[in-house]
């Protein structure tokens, strides 16, 4: 289980971004949504460990990882897509997927994990994560890296970014897949009206803090009938 608490970080001009968030992930699949420009993404980057807290408090099923980097965080078990993917010149979609789960692939394997993202492993695997990919496929090879590191706790910032509507069908069905059938938690940044119907838990942050946290079936009707305007969910597909 994943805890925050009191968690603050700032901007260096001093603006609060994150101003005080406490909750804790209750169940396989928690969904943080809101506004733009609300604090998500500096929240996932803070349960990540790309960014440091100014202060507060996160822990990892009772251990204070407050003060790990990314590195030392990757190794507790957590693993982060982002929202802009990293490019590794020089390296193919196979290597990034072998290194992320820790060892060789088959090519069975390989085509499950490209295929719950929408890629062909015929066209992909061999094929090198520079620019020549387009933002959604390189989109899709991350998420599927993250899916095959099998993580304590997986961090998914905006997955549905840049990725066509078959695609995001599928991803659905993977969290889906991977909240019913596998262990560890995903954390799920995302405005989108399908994600939130397959969350456990919904949290709305809005300017830095929590606006509402709790049940689904508690909180995505509040959110559809714009109960709380500022973070209606879009819908996709």
């Amino acid at each position: 289980m994943l805890e925050i608490k009191d968690l603050h970080w700032s901007l260096p001009s001093g603006e609060p971004i994150v101003n005080g968030i406490s909750c804790k992930t209750d169940g396989r699949l928690t969904v943080i949504t809101g506004p733009n420009g609300g604090g998500k993404t500096t929240l996932a980057k803070l349960i990540a460990g790309v960014e440091k807290p100014t202060s507060g408090q996160i822990l990892l099923d009772g251990e204070d990882i407050t003060a790990l980097d990314i590195t030392e965080r990757a190794k507790k078990g957590v693993a982060y897509a982002f929202q802009q993917p990293v490019r590794f010149k020089g390296l193919t979609v196979r290597d990034l997927l072998e290194l992320a789960a820790g060892g060789e692939l088959d090519h069975g394997t390989l085509c499950g994990l490209l295929g719950k993202v929408g890629l062909c492993a015929e066209e992909y695997i061999d094929r090198e994560m520079s620019s020549a990919l387009s933002g959604g496929e390189a989109k899709r090879i991350e998420i599927a890296t993250v899916l095959a590191r099998r993580a304590k706790l997986s961090v998914f910032d905006e997955p549905e970014a840049g990725i066509d509507l078959w695609s995001f069908s599928r991803l659905v069905e993977t969290f889906e897949e991977i909240r019913g059938n596998e262990s560890g938690e995903l954390v799920v940044i995302s405005h989108q009206e399908r994600i939130l119907q397959i969350a456990d838990n919904i949290i709305v942050v809005a300017d830095g803090k929590i606006r509402i946290a709790g049940k689904r079936e508690e909180i995505l009707p509040a959110l559809l009938q714009g109960e709380y305007t500022c973070a209606c969910p879009k819908r996709m597909g």
